[in-house]
């Protein structure tokens, strides 16, 4: 059991390896509020919220979260322990999730979005592989579509770039568009008055039974705290909205958040 931790262990070293290659090291950059006077009001507000003038660019950020999981609505909700590193110059991340069912068993969740391509597995104690996202387009966008839902977690990533760009909706949303890699995928962001994102939702591939169903993806944030002045999300809620109503499967609360940690 010790040589299957471990090749799992060297395994997600890699993954954050190449994560870290893939993408340039943009923390020089300064934000500047000149940058978002042409962007949607709510998006403006957002922004005035939650960044200040001079605020350095995320490169790269790395966060540890505990909370609740489930897999499908008949499911009793059960803790969860998790680690997940970003790159933002190039969509990525790495994310592993593990619930503990006893003392000895436990089960392993591994989510990720590489160069475009996206992977996800969960693993029997590490090492038995008990269920697979089929590799493919639908899924590389909804591990894009992940990726966007998170930004809120590191502010900068959400101004405009090369890949991304806002779209007016109303007084309080406004629709966020990423083309990447040949993917294109977009969120419609809520906003209060203070500028807090307060929801998402976009429509999202699902996994059922080793095949692919659009549906309604929403997420919710709360909780905003200053970390390296930046106002920040350090609660998340993600739901499926379906014909049968929504069915919420994860509760996140961001324990610790560190940014631009990488050596370039």
């Amino acid at each position: 059991m010790v040589i299957f931790i471990a090749l799992f262990n060297s395994h997600l070293k890699e993954s954050i390896k190449k994560l870290s290659i893939s993408s340039k090291n943009t923390s020089y950059s300064q934000f500047s509020f000149t940058q978002i006077e042409s962007l949607p009001s709510p998006v403006q507000r957002y922004f005035r919220y939650s960044l200040n003038q001079g605020q350095h660019y995320i490169s790269d950020a790395r966060l540890i979260h505990d909370g609740e999981f489930r897999q499908n609505e008949h499911q009793k909700w059960m803790p969860i322990r998790g680690e997940e590193y970003f790159s933002t110059e190039q969509p990525g991340f790495v994310w592993l999730g593990k619930i503990q069912l006893l003392p000895f068993i436990w089960i392993t969740g591994l989510d990720e979005l590489i160069d475009g391509q996206g992977k996800f597995q969960i693993k029997l104690m590490s090492h038995i592989t008990i269920a697979e996202a089929p590799k493919g387009r639908k899924l590389d966008e909804g591990e894009l579509m992940r990726w966007l839902g998170e930004t809120p977690l590191f502010p900068t990533a959400l101004l405009p770039s090369k890949y991304l760009k806002w779209e007016d909706v109303d007084s309080n949303s406004s629709k966020a568009v990423v083309n990447y890699d040949e993917l294109a995928v977009n969120l419609i962001f809520y906003f209060n008055e203070s500028g807090e994102i307060i929801k998402m939702e976009g429509n999202r591939y699902r996994s059922i039974n080793d095949s692919y169903v659009k549906e309604k993806w929403v997420g919710y944030y709360s909780n905003y705290t200053k970390i390296e002045n930046m106002m920040v999300p350090l609660a998340l809620e993600v739901a499926w909205n379906t014909q049968a109503g929504i069915f919420s499967y994860a509760k996140f609360n961001i324990k610790e958040i560190f940014y631009n940690f990488q050596k370039y």
